[in-house]
């Protein structure tokens, strides 16, 4: 993001034209309708399921002594991790200086938004007593990591809240006037939220300094935030999370998952909202090379993760390993590998499948595998304690999700869907003035 702002793009005609492509989707549509009904049905399920565990207790649930950990934390660590690509594309690409990022940083943000909001939601869904949440702020103590997860996750919030806002001021300053086909509620959301932006100099001067020092602090804050969520594990002397690499190891993890949530968020936006001359083909294959630089640094972390504990082959260690590789998990774990690691790698180094279609598939097979990869971080590893496990029912010994759990953590995910469409339908998914000014200067480029 330039430093300076040339507001002569304001004067420029094809900023009417910008601007009336990007805002064309935005409003109340009988397509939205339909689908935040599907969205609002299925949440009440998924509510009535919360209700259920609320009443009975966590008993509804898989969760047992043995097992306390389970498709909760899972999808906990997934919201975090997939909720740093806001950091990675706005911040650490946009400081660099790519201007193939613009189009797509405010996507990326809107991801960081929803899934940073309901990672915290998500840990009230694993309390047994959700009432007791205050009192982690009353009475946590400094060295407990559930303060500092709660502070980073906060934190991330917040900052991450600033970046998708304070960039959109001047959009909707510019939208005002041209929003006739939306409600006049919303024309009236835009009135305020603008702040009565006028576009002078001064004022982006403002911004872009309140936009620079937001993007460099968001960048320790998100590292701090996935780090703290690893050592919630590694802390421990338990096999398969007594690790010294987990912060790496999850941060890169977190970068894979989240650019193929960009990846799927911008096919969406280009196809249903026709705005392919913003999201164009060249913009996916950059999204395809920067998936498969992940995706190897996060292959060698794998490597690493699983080699060096198989090479010593300590009791405890050979016991996971082998639910991983050939037991109960190795289903599970080796389409995670294979169809969400390996695969897409190999694919993706191709520029046929770089394409949009096909960057699009492989990146659902990513997410989803990403979703997966969580899961066998989190309960594997608690199939073995150390003491041994006698006189207790055999469901205590093994852990499968009940559907009251499913629902539940469907519901979250449903929850981020919804976030994720209203700002996508109610604001300009692609910063208008941001790409104005970039047109602007390739036509004085032009000219000169």
């Amino acid at each position: 993001m330039a430093s300076e702002v040339n507001t002569d793009f304001l004067h420029n005609k094809k900023l009417d034209s910008i601007a009336a492509d990007i805002l064309r989707p935005v409003g109340i549509t009988q397509g939205f309708i339909v689908w935040m009904g599907f969205l609002g049905i299925s949440l009440l399920a998924c509510i009535y399921a919360y209700y259920i565990q609320f009443d009975k207790g966590l008993i509804v649930t898989g969760l047992r002594d043995y097992i306390s950990w389970g498709m909760y934390i899972a999808n906990f660590v997934f919201f975090v991790a997939t909720s740093l690509v806001g950091m990675l594309i706005s911040s650490v690409l946009g400081l660099i200086g790519l201007k193939w990022v613009k189009p797509i940083a405010r996507i990326a943000e809107i991801i960081a938004v929803a899934f940073a909001a309901i990672a915290g939601l998500v840990i009230v869904s694993d309390m047994g007593r959700p009432e007791r949440l205050p009192y982690v702020f009353l009475y946590g103590r400094i060295q407990s990591p559930i303060i500092w997860d709660v502070t980073v996750v906060t934190t991330y919030l917040v900052i991450s809240t600033l970046l998708y806002f304070l960039p959109l001021i001047p959009d909707l300053a510019i939208s005002k006037g041209r929003m006739g086909h939306t409600p006049k509620w919303l024309q009236q959301t835009y009135e305020i939220l603008s702040v009565k932006w006028n576009h002078t100099p001064k004022q982006y001067q403002i911004l872009m300094k309140a936009v620079r020092i937001m993007l460099i602090l968001i960048i320790p804050t998100a590292f701090a935030i996935h780090t703290v969520t690893s050592w919630l594990f590694a802390v421990t002397l338990r096999p398969g999370w007594d690790s010294s690499i987990f912060g790496p190891y999850f941060l890169t993890g977190a970068f894979v998952a989240g650019s193929a949530a960009v990846v799927i968020l911008m096919y969406f936006v280009r196809v249903n909202y026709k705005l392919d001359k913003y999201l164009t083909t060249h913009h996916f294959d950059m999204m395809g090379k920067l998936l498969v630089l992940v995706s190897i640094v996060y292959l060698y972390f794998n490597i690493n993760e699983y080699l060096v504990p198989g090479f010593k082959m300590k009791t405890a260690e050979a016991i996971h390993l082998h639910d991983l590789f050939v037991g109960e998990y190795a289903l599970m774990f080796w389409s995670v590998q294979l169809l969400g690691l390996v695969i897409p790698i190999i694919l993706l180094l191709f520029k046929f499948f770089r394409k949009p279609f096909p960057m699009f598939v492989i990146s659902v097979f990513v997410l989803v595998a990403a979703w997966f990869k969580r899961f066998i971080i989190v309960v594997p590893t608690q199939d073995h304690p150390f003491l041994p496990i006698q006189r207790v029912p055999h469901e205590w010994m093994v852990y499968h999700p009940t559907i009251v759990e499913s629902a539940i953590t469907m519901g979250t995910i449903i929850l981020a869907v919804i976030i994720i469409t209203i700002l996508v339908k109610f604001f300009p998914v692609i910063p208008i003035w941001e790409v104005a000014e970039e047109q602007n200067e390739l036509d004085s480029k032009t000219k000169e």
